[in-house]
């Protein structure tokens, strides 16, 4: 890439940016369904656990919203902004020997400082800073409501990673024996609907800015010409 391209690139970058703050609709989501027939050759394919999942998940939420050989997604099910279902199996063995694949994501913005707590109570719970939202990958959609329970008692302030840790080994045990247990049926705490991303602190900023601020007006002038 020659430095022309290169500056291309970070004005475009740079454009798309402040035009996605201004205007909002970075994500979109897939709102038809996938075929069953294709659904079911898909998840045929996949080892034992892995299809467990998926046909939990099409029987609690109905077929998902996109499907390939590696996954199911699914939007907005339940309460949940997206929910995916791997192919490939991910090994964890907290709090007992199992494969991780199903993954449950929320809007949920997870102080700076909280961070390292939440890793050491649970791998399989991935923060994402700038988009805002954290998810829990385990072996099945219980196991996921729990742990975010427990994360947010972390970023409350109510649990330390170690109790943290122990609480979810009590309740899975629990569960296992068929016992009432709340924190594992329903998430225990308001979630939002919309993102709050994290930005951060611009660093560069240079004759690039200008560039990008023509960017954008080119973009704002191809919108319009949609719209009319």
């Amino acid at each position: 890439m020659d430095q022309e391209e290169k500056v291309k690139t970070a004005s475009t970058a740079m454009a798309s940016d402040i035009k996605v703050q201004m205007f909002g609709n970075a994500e979109k989501i897939t709102k038809t369904t996938e075929n069953s027939e294709k659904i079911h050759s898909i998840i045929e394919k996949w080892n034992a656990m892995s299809k467990k999942a998926a046909k939990a998940t099409i029987k609690q939420y109905g077929p998902p919203n996109e499907a390939s050989d590696s996954r199911l997604i699914w939007y907005c099910n339940g309460d949940w902004k997206r929910t995916i279902v791997y192919r490939d199996e991910i090994p964890h063995d907290f709090p007992q020997p199992h494969t991780d694949v199903i993954e449950n994501v929320i809007n949920y913005t997870v102080p700076i400082e909280k961070y390292t707590d939440i890793a050491k109570f649970d791998g399989s719970i991935i923060v994402e800073r700038t988009r805002g939202e954290v998810s829990s990958r385990c072996d099945m959609e219980a196991a996921n409501i729990l742990a975010l329970n427990l994360m947010h008692e972390i970023v409350t302030g109510r649990l330390g990673p170690e109790r943290a840790r122990e609480k979810y080994c009590e309740i899975t045990s629990a569960f296992m024996m068929n016992r009432s247990t709340p924190t594992m049926e329903k998430l225990q705490f308001k979630v939002a609907t919309k993102p709050v991303y994290d930005t951060d602190t611009v660093l560069i900023a240079d004759e690039m800015l200008q560039e990008a601020r023509k960017k954008l007006h080119e973009l704002v002038d191809e919108n319009e010409d949609k719209i009319h």
